[in-house]
């Protein structure tokens, strides 16, 4: 079983902020893949299904975004989720709007969500789907991150989510994760 889980914050206030683009995407890819998020047990949203013949855990933390690994560590032991299948997609102000970027390990790099992952799992060797956002040009970093995409940024992030999903897809159909890498970064 593999375990994909988005990176947001709850509540409506929060809903197509760019600091929820984790939420997005699982949102997507579950929409696609006919998985209903609707359990909530461990702090989180979640729901299951096959996909590309894998078993898939699709997460939604119901915790605020820097409380994240209260609610991955318990269901990875829950489910007995190996670090190694495990995928975190999360927003990036280091990448452009548009564009993803797949890591297979490495620091929180002054995320809040990756770093209490990292805290509560005691290692950094777990995959990461980064998707843009960008730094912001004239606004706080705080509101910029919890501001909504512009319209021209907007159709950049939903391009940027197709190609999220469709790594998602290929992850779990076994390509090698270098080659997706390779592919899509």
């Amino acid at each position: 079983m593999k375990m994909i889980v988005g990176l947001g914050n709850i509540g409506p206030q929060y809903d197509g902020t760019r600091h929820n683009t984790g939420f997005m995407v699982v949102d997507a890819f579950a929409k696609e893949h006919g998985i209903d998020l609707t359990t909530r047990k461990m702090d989180a949203k979640y729901g299951t299904g096959i996909v590309n013949g894998e078993k898939v855990l699709v997460v939604k933390p119901t915790t605020f975004m820097n409380e994240s690994g209260r609610a991955v560590h318990p269901l990875m032991q829950y489910f007995k989720i190996d670090l190694d299948d495990i995928m975190v997609v999360h927003d990036d102000m280091d990448l452009p709007v548009g564009r993803i970027r797949l890591r297979n390990h490495g620091s929180a790099g002054g995320h809040n969500g990756i770093k209490s992952i990292i805290a509560h799992v005691s290692d950094q060797k777990f995959k990461r789907l980064r998707v843009g956002i960008e730094h912001p040009q004239q606004h706080s970093v705080v509101d910029y991150v919890l501001g909504k995409f512009t319209k021209d940024q907007a159709p950049l992030f939903n391009q940027a989510t197709d190609q999220a999903v469709a790594a998602l897809d290929d992850w779990l159909s076994g390509t090698e994760f270098t080659q997706l890498m390779n592919q899509y970064n």
